[in-house]
């Protein structure tokens, strides 16, 4: 027997063709994401403004499908952190950022990475398989619905690079955005790549006024094909020359995230190296003083140093901030939640 397939593993080209072999208008596709995702509908049959008729037949042709929750630690500065999985067994972790008039949710686009990231609790199991469309808008429709909030603002940056699995995650930003689905705005919606070159390339033709994050972590070639294995066949200056094209065509800032890791890409060479990376860009660093993950030998540098790279960025008219610290009283780092309900 074949397994059905499920509805919120189609984007929204998908669905159209879907619905209009059953002979429906194409109004009905923003019916149908109204209810899968601005409702959150856990059945065919609730779809109540559908015929009877038309919810039978979604019935026998597909299957719908929630994520369950298997874990949820709340911070005490608020941060709620997530472990869902899926009918196949498989686990993701999102994360909950409440802040005064914005709730921002960081989902996962793959259940695990390949990228392979020294630091990253996630890279350590390898990469067990990539995200559909639904399985990311999911995330942060739960999120909302358990803080009980509409949610403004998203980052794929959970597990998983989002490049790599490029088509469902647009899909998922279009539905994100979309006024039928989460109505987030397209500029408060981001993705965090590790810096997989074609991706960007792609990214920066789609029309939306999504924005780009890249995980950079240090501008020293040797360095961080060390702390980032899985991208070291794109070299910094075609990664620079990439940043730059994105932002010629676009106007758009990128921001480089740059974690850093006491005594690996925090001294004076590191820094002097990311200031030349970084100055002629439209670009903004994001200092990310490392969550130190049992396993990868990383620690967290001292505050004083944390300083020291901020204040030398910003005196040479680099745009720079340190990201603030939320949920270190949880399993806060990517993959950590996963990694426990592993043991």
């Amino acid at each position: 027997m074949t397994d059905i397939r499920d509805i919120k593993a189609l984007n929204r080209d998908d669905l159209t063709a879907a619905l209009g072999d059953m002979g429906q208008p194409s109004y009905r596709v923003g019916q149908m994401v109204r209810w899968l995702y601005g409702r959150g509908a856990t059945s065919f049959h609730e779809m109540s403004d559908l015929s009877l008729r038309l919810r039978e037949e979604l019935a026998a042709a597909f299957s719908l499908t929630t994520p369950s929750l298997v874990d949820r630690q709340v911070s005490a500065d608020g941060t709620r952190k997530y472990l869902w999985r899926y009918t196949d067994g498989v686990a993701v972790e999102s994360v909950g950022i409440p802040a005064t008039e914005r709730l921002t949710v960081c989902f996962s686009t793959q259940a695990g990475c390949a990228m392979g990231c020294s630091f990253c609790a996630t890279g350590m199991g390898g990469l067990v398989r990539s995200l559909s469309v639904g399985e990311m808008v999911d995330q942060v429709r739960l999120v909302g619905a358990d803080f009980g909030e509409r949610v403004t603002n998203v980052v794929a940056m959970g597990q998983g690079e989002p490049f790599a699995n490029y088509d469902a995650t647009l899909e998922a930003l279009r539905l994100m955005n979309s006024p039928d689905g989460l109505g987030i705005g397209a500029r408060h919606i981001t993705v965090s790549t590790c810096g997989l070159v074609p991706g960007i390339q792609r990214f920066s033709q789609e029309p939306e006024q999504f924005t780009l994050a890249v995980s950079l972590h240090s501008a020293v070639q040797q360095t961080r094909d060390r702390l980032m294995p899985g991208v070291r066949r794109f070299t910094l200056p075609v990664l620079r020359s990439t940043l730059q094209s994105y932002t010629d065509l676009t106007g758009r800032r990128v921001t480089l995230e740059y974690a850093l890791v006491k005594d690996v890409n925090d001294s004076d060479g590191e820094l002097q190296a990311l200031v030349d990376f970084a100055r002629g860009l439209l670009a903004h660093v994001n200092l990310i003083p490392v969550n130190p993950v049992a396993g990868t030998g990383t620690g967290r540098p001292d505050d004083r140093r944390v300083r020291d790279f901020m204040g030398v960025l910003s005196a040479v008219g680099v745009e720079a901030s340190v990201r603030t610290e939320r949920g270190l009283d949880i399993d806060a780092a990517c993959g950590q939640l996963s990694q426990r309900h592993a043991e």
